[in-house]
């Protein structure tokens, strides 16, 4: 008699979210089981890797992203350049420079650099403010006004501008909204609910439940990736069922392995290998931990991570 194994599907379900329009367009989300547990039943949807590409990216100075990036001038060229990076399923434009703490860059350049992007690509668009509160929500609302109908995720809405962001990019102009909290599984579905009760539907929501590079309390990420995912599967806690997106790359490309300089640090080797692999393990935990989608910025990282979503799925 033939074994047979007893497969163990929740009843629970993560949420579908589509992200883009046309043949690129992605869904996320959709499973019944835990992370890669396709012997339980087939993972619906494939976690997704989305490319950053920042408006202060002409300061990298990793030479694999230099070469890469050969040429390009522009966030527009540089996101045509990243839609033809092996593994890449979407863009994430990361505006740091609007920080009014910075360069302060206006939102009406930021936002003609958002719409030569959609002008230049077919991928789906996800947009990353400057973390200055203010400055984002007016970001924010202009860059989904500019937009509508591309059908972009817009991150984030938080618990002291949740109203602000999620009315303007979601109701008022039919975006996706990222719900960003950090590492807390009560915050995020108390932030799930508050958008949802301003008559967002869920399947119109992504959360962003907070990451970090390995090794920089990287526990707190993983142990709420775990009860979160347990809470919407195991106990079908619907205002957990949101799908998660995992900001990789800011977090790992600023800690001191990945920056340090080989004259500083000589015996961590070669700075641009530190980052990568800096890169590659935070993704791979995230994605283990239950994210649906992670964003990154390294071709040789992503090229990583696309092979270790295609081997586990």
């Amino acid at each position: 008699m033939s074994f047979v194994p007893k497969t163990q599907p929740f009843n629970g379900k993560i949420n579908t979210v589509t992200l883009g329009t046309g043949d690129k367009a992605v869904v996320i989300g959709g499973q019944n089981v835990l992370p890669f547990y396709t012997f339980d039943a087939p993972i619906e949807n494939a976690p997704k890797i989305g490319v950053e590409i920042s408006d202060l990216a002409n300061e990298w100075t990793a030479p694999g992203l230099k070469e890469f990036y050969a040429g390009c001038t522009t966030m527009a060229e540089r996101a045509k350049k990243a839609e033809t990076m092996p593994g890449a399923d979407f863009i994430c434009l990361h505006f740091e420079s609007a920080d009014p703490n910075g360069e302060n860059r206006s939102t009406a350049e930021c936002v003609a650099d958002a719409v030569a992007v959609a002008e230049a690509i077919t991928m789906p668009i996800v947009i990353m403010g400057c973390k200055n509160m203010e400055k984002d929500g007016e970001l924010f609302s202009k860059i989904s006004e500019a937009l509508q109908g591309k059908n972009i995720l817009v991150m984030s809405a938080r618990s002291e501008d949740y109203k602000t962001v999620g009315a303007s990019v979601a109701l008022a102009y039919g975006q996706k909204v990222g719900a960003e909290t950090a590492d807390d599984i009560n915050l995020a579905k108390q932030l799930n609910i508050m958008l949802k009760g301003l008559s967002i539907a869920p399947q119109n929501i992504v959360m962003n439940i907070g990451t970090a590079a390995v090794g920089y309390g990287y526990e707190y990420v993983a142990s709420t990736l775990d009860r979160v995912r347990a809470a919407a599967l195991a106990q079908s806690d619907a205002d957990l069922q949101m799908p998660i997106i995992a900001p990789v790359s800011p977090d790992t490309w600023s800690v001191k392995e990945s920056s340090a300089s080989e004259e500083d640090e000589p015996a961590w080797g070669n700075c641009e290998e530190r980052a990568i692999n800096m890169e590659v393990a935070t993704a791979s935990a995230d994605l283990i931990g239950g994210a649906d989608a992670v964003i990154m910025r390294h071709p040789d990282a992503v090229a990583a991570i696309k092979k270790f979503i295609t081997e586990l799925v």
